[in-house]
């Protein structure tokens, strides 16, 4: 499953679509809330979007929730079929590409996942403030793979289109018509890294 991503959306762009969404940006808010990093992993703290007042707003966050009981992992991907969000603190998780891997030895291959003709993509997730002094953390939604990802993974995360940030933020639709794979053509794939099978 999704656990590294790519965060090389320029702020600029950022406050350019979020302008043409109609989602306010609170004024406070600068390049330094967006950096740009080659590698987010499970423990590094990203970037995420969330409610605030009547916009949305950038946090910083650690990748994963805390394990749930001794020598468990963190959280870093929740599957969403079958779930009820609306008492959930949702997010978006903002991102020019997520990536999978795939065969049995190290190093895998590295596959990297745009979201086609768009300047950068966003991931559905759910946060959690941070408790004894812990930071706030989040995780990211999975469901069934879609055809562009079905060749590569037998699950992915649910990467919703800008038109959908607001009703996932809000669930002003069923989160079933949200937290679905994309058709097909609307990912695009490349590979990376090549792997050692």
């Amino acid at each position: 499953m999704c656990n590294d991503y790519e965060q090389h959306v320029a702020y600029a762009a950022y406050c350019q679509m979020m302008q043409a969404l109609e989602l306010g940006i609170p004024t406070e808010q600068t390049d330094a809330d967006l950096p740009q990093v080659d590698d987010i992993r499970i423990g590094d703290t990203g970037p995420v979007m969330r409610a605030s007042g009547n916009g949305i707003e950038l946090v910083g966050m650690k990748f994963g929730f805390p394990p749930p009981k001794p020598k468990a992992g963190p959280i870093f991907n929740f599957r969403s079929e079958g779930r009820d969000f609306s008492k959930s603190n949702r997010c978006l998780v903002p991102a020019s590409a997520f990536f999978e891997f795939t065969g049995t030895k190290y190093p895998k291959a590295k596959h990297r996942f745009t979201l086609t003709g768009a300047p950068f993509l966003a991931i559905a997730g759910l946060w959690r403030d941070g408790a004894d002094g812990q930071p706030p953390s989040f995780t990211m939604l999975t469901t069934n793979p879609g055809p562009d990802v079905a060749p590569i993974h037998d699950r992915q995360v649910v990467v919703v289109r800008p038109e959908d940030w607001a009703a996932w933020i809000d669930l002003s639709r069923p989160g079933a018509e949200l937290l679905r794979p994309l058709p097909a053509g609307s990912l695009d794939v490349e590979l990376v890294r090549s792997g050692h099978d």
